[in-house]
C-alpha cells in the first residue's frame, strides 16, 4: 500500500437528494480468480476518518484473503481528484473505489474515458446506464441509526439532544432522521438541536459546536463527526457514535454506535469484476442491516445501564428489520432543530 503526501482536507458541500435505494440483485461474496484484482482507493480525507475508514478496512480484508491487491491515496482535494483517478487508471488498476460527493460530474467524465475499468464510488446521485462501468454506493445505515436512537431516547434525562453533522447531504440526513425517529419512539417529546459544521474533518469545530449545544441544555449528543464525543466527555454527558465504534476511546461517554460494514458492498463489486460482468448499479442495498451492512455496536461498558424497555424494543425492531416486517424510513431531506 502507498499513501500520497497530505493534501488539503476540505471538500465542498455537495447538496443533493436521492429518490431512494435502487435494489440490485445480490452477488456472490467472492469467486475464485487467478490473480488478485489490482485495486486503488481515492479518498478526500485521512483513512482514519469514520466513513472512509470503513471502506479502507474492507479493502484491507479483501487484500488479506487474496481477492485484491490494494493501494490508496488519502487527503486528495476535489480539484485534484480526477488527476489521481487517471493516474491509477493508466497504471492498470481494474477496480477504483472512493467518494466523489464533491466531484460528481468530473469523476464520471473520467470514468467514461476508461470503459474497461470498474469504478465503485460513494455518490449522492444514482447510477447512469449510459456509463456502465460506474457504480455508486452510500452508507444506508439508517437501520442501525434508528436503533441507536432508541437507546438515546431512553438515556436522555432532559429530553434535549444535540446533533452535529458535517454537511446536510443525503448520506448524513438519512441517518439523523432515522436516529431522531428512534429517539421519538421512546419519548415523543424529545427536542433536537441540529447543526452542520461545513466540513468532513474538523474535530475542533465539531467540538465547539457541541459545547454550544450543551450550554443550551443538551444532555446527550449524536456524534456524526469526530470532536463531538470529546465535548461530551469533557462535560460529563453521554454520546451516541456513528459509523465506527469509539466506546474504547470514550468508555464512560459513548453509549452505543451505529456501525457501517462496507464488506458486503465491496465483496459484491469484487465478485462482479471477477465474473467480468461489472455494471452500473446502486450498491446502497448492501449497507442495509438485512444484508449485513450495518449493526448496532455492543453496549460494552453500558451493559446493565440502559433501561430494559429500550433493550426489548431494540431486540424487537432488529428482528423485524431483518425479516422485513419493519422498515426504517429513508428521509434524505435536511433535518431541522425542533
Amino acid at each position: 500500500m502507498k499513501r500520497t503526501p497530505f493534501a488539503p482536507m476540505s471538500r465542498r458541500a455537495f447538496l443533493g437528494t436521492t429518490a431512494g435505494a435502487s435494489l440490485i440483485a445480490a452477488a456472490p461474496s467472492r469467486l475464485l480468480a487467478a490473480d488478485p484484482i489490482k485495486t486503488a482507493g481515492i479518498y478526500t480525507v485521512p483513512v482514519e476518518q469514520q466513513w472512509v475508514s470503513r471502506i479502507h478496512k474492507a479493502a484491507l480484508t479483501a487484500q488479506d484473503r487474496g481477492d485484491i491487491s490494494y493501494t490508496f491515496s488519502e487527503n486528495v482535494s476535489n480539484t485534484d481528484y480526477t488527476r489521481v483517478m487517471r493516474e491509477y487508471a493508466e497504471q492498470g488498476h481494474k477496480l477504483i473505489i472512493g467518494e466523489v460527493f464533491g466531484a460528481e460530474q468530473e469523476a464520471r467524465e473520467v470514468a467514461a474515458e476508461y470503459p474497461d475499468i470498474a469504478f465503485l464510488m460513494g455518490s449522492s446521485f444514482k447510477e447512469d446506464p449510459a456509463l456502465p462501468n460506474f457504480a455508486v454506493f452510500d452508507n444506508y445505515i439508517q437501520d442501525a441509526s434508528y436503533l441507536s436512537g432508541i437507546i438515546a431516547g431512553a438515556m436522555t434525562e432532559t429530553g434535549n439532544i444535540g446533533m452535529v453533522g458535517g454537511f446536510p447531504i443525503p448520506e448524513v440526513n438519512r441517518l439523523m432522521h432515522a436516529f431522531m425517529a428512534g429517539a421519538h419512539e421512546m419519548n415523543p417529546d424529545i427536542s433536537f438541536q441540529v447543526s452542520f459544521i461545513g466540513s468532513w474533518f474538523d474535530p475542533p469545530k465539531a467540538k465547539e459546536t457541541a459545547f454550544a449545544m450543551i450550554e443550551n441544555g443538551a444532555d446527550l449528543l449524536y456524534a456524526e463527526r469526530f470532536g463531538v464525543s470529546d465535548a461530551a466527555q469533557e462535560k460529563g454527558i453521554l454520546a451516541i457514535g456513528n459509523v465506527i465504534d469509539t466506546q474504547g476511546d470514550y468508555p464512560e461517554t459513548v453509549v452505543a454506535s451505529a456501525i457501517w460494514h462496507f464488506e458486503p458492498t465491496l465483496d459484491a463489486a469484487i465478485a462482479r469484476v471477477q465474473a467480468g460482468d461489472f455494471a452500473a448499479a446502486d450498491y446502497g442495498i448492501y449497507s442495509f442491516m438485512k444484508e449485513g451492512g450495518c449493526s448496532l455496536a455492543p453496549l460494552g461498558t453500558f451493559e446493565g445501564k440502559v433501561p430494559q424497555e429500550a433493550l426489548d424494543l431494540v431486540a424487537q425492531r432488529t428482528e423485524e428489520i431483518k425479516s422485513g416486517a419493519f422498515a426504517v424510513t429513508i428521509n434524505d431531506e435536511e433535518p431541522k432543530s425542533s
